[in-house]
C-alpha cells in the first residue's frame, strides 16, 4: 500500500465516521511519511534488512562509491 492509497483511504474512513476535523492531521501524516521515505539516508527496503551503504549503492549502480556518493 502507497502513502497515497492509504491517505485516501484513512481520509474515506474519516469522512465515514464523521470525524472531518482528522483530515488535516492525516495529510500532515501523509506528508512527513513522504518526506521520511524519500530521505536519502532511508535504507531501500528491497534490499531487506542490514542493507549498509555499499549494498545500496551496489543496488543503485554506485559501486565504489560510499555513501556520500564519494569514490
Amino acid at each position: 500500500m502507497t502513502t497515497e492509497d492509504w491517505l485516501a483511504w484513512a481520509s474515506a474512513d474519516a469522512d465515514r465516521r464523521g470525524l472531518p476535523e482528522l483530515k488535516p492531521l492525516l495529510a500532515a501524516l501523509g506528508n512527513a511519511t513522504r518526506a521520511l521515505r524519500a530521505a536519502d539516508w532511508n535504507e531501500d527496503a528491497r534490499l531487506g534488512p542490514g542493507a549498509g551503504p555499499e549494498r545500496v549503492g551496489a543496488a543503485r549502480g554506485n559501486a565504489g562509491e560510499d555513501a556520500g556518493g564519494r569514490s
